[in-house]
Order: structure tokens, then sequence, then C-alpha cells
């Protein structure tokens, strides 16, 4: 693993929009989807899942579910239990409410917080199926009160023998009751157009490949998506005392995922770096992934080495990592400083697999740098608000002078005059006057 000077290191975002003719077929696969509904459908997961499926098929089945909880391990079942009791109960602590505020004047102010009516969990297959992502997009809507939440994953998940039994038993364990065999572009568009089979949801949300995320952002618009996420990125900050068997382990858990994930230390320790350099090279040898994690490492791996760890924060937030790990004495001592971390991790006991899968925050964060201004997957994603207003006369004639005076200002004047019209009716001038200053205005 290369180790590099704090100076000589740059910032090399990658953001991956797709090719012409990725983006020309996405937009083609979305038309007729959207034009020829479940046809579209099971057309294209004949060509690109080479499943042949019938419009009586794409629904996944109570005794198809039923046959999943038989093939999944026990331990599994515990496992995934213990996480969507965590999950849930962290998400629980988010959740707003309405409100409202009463002014001496009677004047009402306040905002409605609503769930979202129906929303749409992609859940990919291939390298990429993992039942945890099932928790950490359902559960959130559920707390957030959506009344209907629909998954569609690969009619091959599983490889040739269907849905991957786990995906469908974590979904089943999140109360998830409606949920289709499609998965690609194909599923995207359905989901935000709407079939004779699948009814159009409200939000799409939940990761997939790079035509999947070029789907979302086509179909962006008619409904709402999470992100466009990138690849995952770990960035560890530590000193002289981490174990670097830790930190190698914990960098290599984040480059197995893709060959284009990323994979940082900073320290202020030479002799950290070159330990956890060597360690990098012995654990990949006996790692199951070591082909991706390898390409990740020498694409996208660097161990960072900068004066002090004041110096080693500034990096932090320049790169505003997905999951940063803090491996110092006092991992507390730094925590204010940080600026720009999607999840952040504290002590050696706190490897970022914790967070994957167990602790209770979400898992789903942002990437590319954009945790400089966005936030993981939380409660409010699945809802929206209204605001309340309700003027009195009184608060409307101490105010309205001020009001038409802005409106003027902007060039606005029917909006002043929307004003002015409701403080004539209450001045001296009477009923008649103020119906003929309205006809004049008109």
């Amino acid at each position: 693993m290369r180790i590099i000077q704090a100076a000589d290191w740059s910032l090399d975002r990658k953001i991956d929009y797709g090719t012409p003719e990725q983006l020309s077929s996405v937009k083609r696969i979305v038309s007729d989807v959207r034009h020829e509904g479940d046809a579209g459908l099971i057309k294209y997961t004949r060509e690109f899942d080479k499943v042949a499926i019938t419009q009586g098929q794409l629904r996944v089945e109570e005794s198809d579910i039923a046959l999943a909880y038989e093939q999944v391990d026990q331990a599994f079942l515990v496992a995934i239990r213990q996480a969507a009791s965590n999950i849930r109960r962290f998400h629980e602590r988010q959740k707003r409410t309405s409100w409202m505020e009463f002014e001496p004047d009677g004047t009402l102010l306040g905002q409605i917080m609503r769930p979202l009516k129906r929303v749409g969990v992609y859940v990919p297959g291939g390298k990429a199926a993992y039942p945890s992502s099932v928790l950490m997009n359902v559960i959130p809507a559920q707390v957030a009160g959506v009344p209907e939440i629909v998954m569609v994953t690969p009619p091959a998940t599983g490889g040739t023998e269907g849905i991957n039994p786990y995906i469908l038993v974590a979904a089943a364990e999140a109360g998830v009751k409606e949920m289709y065999r499609v998965g690609g572009a194909q599923a995207i568009a359905a989901l935000a157009y709407g079939t004779d089979t699948i009814a159009p949801v409200d939000k799409i949300c939940g990761p997939g490949n790079i035509f999947v995320a070029l789907a979302k952002r086509e179909v962006y618009g008619v409904v709402d998506i999470d992100s466009m996420a990138g690849p995952s990125e770990i960035v560890v900050l530590a000193d002289r005392q981490a174990n670097p068997v830790f930190v190698a382990a914990d960098l290599l858990s984040q480059a197995e995922h893709d060959e284009m994930a990323s994979a940082v230390l900073v320290t202020d320790s030479m002799d950290l770096a070159q330990a956890v350099s060597i360690e990098v090279e012995r654990q990949l040898k006996e790692l199951p992934r070591r082909h991706i994690a390898s390409a990740s490492i020498e694409q996208y791996g660097a161990i960072i080495v900068v004066e002090d760890l004041r110096e080693g924060v500034k990096v932090v937030n320049r790169l505003a990592p997905e999951h940063l790990e803090i491996m110092t004495e006092e991992p507390m001592e730094w925590l204010g400083l940080i600026e720009n971390a999607g999840a952040i991790f504290l002590g050696a006991y706190s490897s970022e697999p914790v967070g994957d899968y167990f602790a209770g925050p979400n898992h789903i964060i942002p990437t590319n740098g954009t945790a400089r201004f966005s936030s993981p997957v939380d409660v409010d994603m699945f809802m929206k608000k209204s605001s309340l207003i309700r003027y009195s006369k009184e608060a409307l004639l101490t105010n309205g002078a001020a009001i038409i005076e802005l409106a003027r200002h902007e060039g606005l004047e029917g909006h002043a005059r929307a004003i002015e019209v409701r403080l004539q009716e209450q001045s001296s001038v009477g009923f008649e006057a103020t119906q003929s200053v309205i006809e004049q205005l008109r």
C-alpha cells in the first residue's frame, strides 16, 4: 500500500455519470417501460437477466417467502432480528412531529409533518446483494409512517436459483408486504411510472449499478430519489498507538466492496504507516475477495503521513469521507474538529462493520465527498412538510405596510395590492369605496 506525504496527495473524486451509450440505453429502457408497462418489464428481464417471466410471476408470493425462511440459517434469523431492533430504536429517536404556535395577536404558525404515501426500495443482485441494506432502507420509512413500502429486486439475485432467500427474509422481517422480481433500469421505470402490476411510488431509494443510478436520475422529478451514490470509502485517522492489524483489517473491509472503493489511512506516525502497509499485504492473501480488494487498494488506497493530527484532521475534512474511524489515544479530543464525515467511529473497537450491520445508525451514507453537504438516510427522508400560516386581522394591520413595502421593492404590484385591499377594508373608506378601489385595480 503506497505511503505518501500530505503535501504530495491530491483529491481525486470518482464520479461516474455514465457513458453516452449507457445514458442512451437507460433513456430507451425507461421510455419503453413507461409506454409498454408489464410487457416492457418482461422484455428487458428476459434480455438482461436471462429469465423468462410472465406477468403473473412478477410479484413474489407468500409461498416464496415461506420457502425462503426454510432456506436461511437460524443464526442469520437471530442476527437480522437483533439488527432490525437496534436500527428501529435508533431511528425512532429521529422522528419529528407536527407543531403549532399561537401568538398573542391571533397569528398561528406551524409545520405539518406527513409521511410519504408509497416508497419503492431497490435491492440489487450480484456482488451487491446485501440483506442489511434492506433494513436500512425499509425501517426508516416505516418509522416515518409510510403506509406502502414496495421492494423490487432482480429475479436472479441468488444466481440461477432465483431471488436470494436472505433478501426475501430480511424484507419480510422488516415488514415489507409487497415484493417484485424485477431489477435494473426497467424496475426504476416501473416504480416511477407504474405498470398494470406495479403501482407508482413517491420516492425510490436503494443502491444499484450504473444503469440503476442513471435510471434514478432520469426519473427524478416524476418521483423523488435518495441520492446518486458512489463507491464505498473509508478514512482512518490514527496515531502511533493504533493497532496496525486493526487498521489494515478495517481498510480492507471497505476495499473488498468494489474495485473503485477507497481506503485511506491518515497518520502522524511513519512507523504505523509502514506497519499497516505490510499488514494490508499480509491480510490480502487471506481475503476471499482479494482480487477486488487488491484492485481497490492499488487504484484508490493510500497512507497519508502528516506532520501532526491537526494537519490530519484538515486532510480528513477535505476528503469528507463516507466512513471515518478515529483510532487515537483520545478519540473524543478530535471529534469536535471533524466537520465533514458521513459516519464517525470512535476508538479501536468501533470497527466500521459495527455500523454496517448492527449498531443502529443508518449505513446508507453520502459518498464522493458529498458529506460536505449531505447526510445519512434518516426518517426525515420519508416525510414531507407543510408550513401552516393563519394571520389574524390584527396581525395584518400591524404588519401589512411592511409586506407591501417588500412586495413593491421586488416589483410585484399584485402582491402588494393583495395586502392593500385587506387594509382598505378595515379603513374608514367603507365597503363601497373599497369595492370601487378593487374595481379600478382590476
